[in-house]
């Protein structure tokens, strides 16, 4: 359903700012039908790469085919085969829930029983029923983000796109939404592409792309990312972070990678997590305000990656912030 090819897109220099490279050399496939989630740290091009899918942006070089149509010789066709569900709400909370979804249908040329009988499938999978008079702002957010789904199944997209639409959403309303998403494109065909920073929603999809400085880092199923990391993890938290990890890299020889201001080992000398919890509760006890051993998850997989390429373009120093957030991905937008 999607096919990137090559793709590189470049934010032109401003008078105090220097051009900067978004996405480069991005090839990637999203066959049709699957669900797959895009993530990455802070600054690493999701967001360009979601706006040049949507059409919102030109790339500087490289080609997008959404159902086989050039996104930029066709925009018409390939738009035609979309849903798109932004992070930021693209509902009007003044109107009615009706009336956000007659006018979406009346831009597409729908009206009269055509336009009913598609809100009535749109809706069919909601808890909206009863509420389709309200006005969306009066709406908790699990329902609002509902609306905005149902406002795109008005069209029988091919393709739907999501921009981190969970967000803001309490954990049973984001499951609920989830469990929909997955109801629906099983029901219709979908092929659905989402954003996401929230791991567990990535456990059950079909797959998952990891980018950083704007490249492909990985792109696997769950289970495949996961058995990237053939141990298990240890987290360290301190408050002493770049003393003790040069410490642990010299005594110990083991690969660290900080988090925050955690400490993490995946590759664990010897493999003997155990052991080397001893052996760092032994010799460093003063600096460690906890230690924990775990199986290895797809945050984890999503750190590994990550710290690696930073690692690689930055003379072998392994450093990922933590808990990447919206906000720069929100400035990375508007540049």
């Amino acid at each position: 359903m999607i096919r990137i090819e090559a793709l590189t897109h470049v934010y032109p220099g401003r008078r105090r700012q220097p051009s900067r490279v978004a996405v480069s050399d991005l090839t990637l496939s999203v066959p049709d039908g699957t669900f797959t989630i895009l993530s990455g740290p802070n600054g690493s091009g999701k967001s360009t790469l979601f706006r040049i899918l949507c059409g919102l942006s030109v790339p500087s070089r490289g080609r997008v085919l959404i159902g086989g149509h050039d996104l930029l010789r066709d925009p018409a066709a390939a738009r035609a085969l979309m849903g798109v569900v932004f992070q930021n709400p693209a509902v009007d909370k003044h109107l009615s829930v009706t009336e956000n979804l007659s006018i979406h249908g009346a831009l597409y040329g729908l009206s009269g029983a055509a336009l009913r009988a598609r809100m009535d499938e749109a809706l069919a999978w909601t808890d909206l029923d009863g509420r389709l008079s309200d006005r969306v702002d009066t709406l908790s957010g699990g329902l609002a983000r509902q609306v905005e789904l149902a406002k795109c199944l008005l069209t029988r997209p091919r393709l739907l796109l999501l921009d981190e639409p969970t967000t803001g959403l309490d954990p049973a309303s984001r499951r609920a939404f989830l469990d929909a998403l997955g109801r629906l494109r099983r029901a219709l065909g979908m092929t659905v592409l989402m954003t996401s920073h929230i791991f567990s929603e990535a456990e059950t999809v079909d797959r998952v792309a990891i980018m950083a400085d704007g490249q492909l880092l990985a792109h696997d199923t769950p289970q495949a990312l996961r058995a990237r990391l053939t141990g298990d993890v240890v987290v360290i938290e301190t408050d002493r972070p770049d003393a003790l990890a040069a410490r642990l890299r010299g005594d110990l020889g083991a690969g660290v990678i900080r988090h925050g201001d955690d400490l993490r080992v995946d590759e664990v000398p010897g493999g003997d997590a155990v052991a080397f919890l001893e052996r760092v509760l032994a010799d460093y006890r003063p600096e460690v305000r906890g230690i924990t051993v775990k199986q290895p998850t797809l945050e984890d997989v999503f750190i590994h990656v990550t710290a690696e390429a930073r690692a690689a373009g930055r003379g072998g120093v392994s450093e990922i912030p933590r808990g990447p957030t919206s906000a720069e991905e929100q400035q990375e937008s508007a540049a």
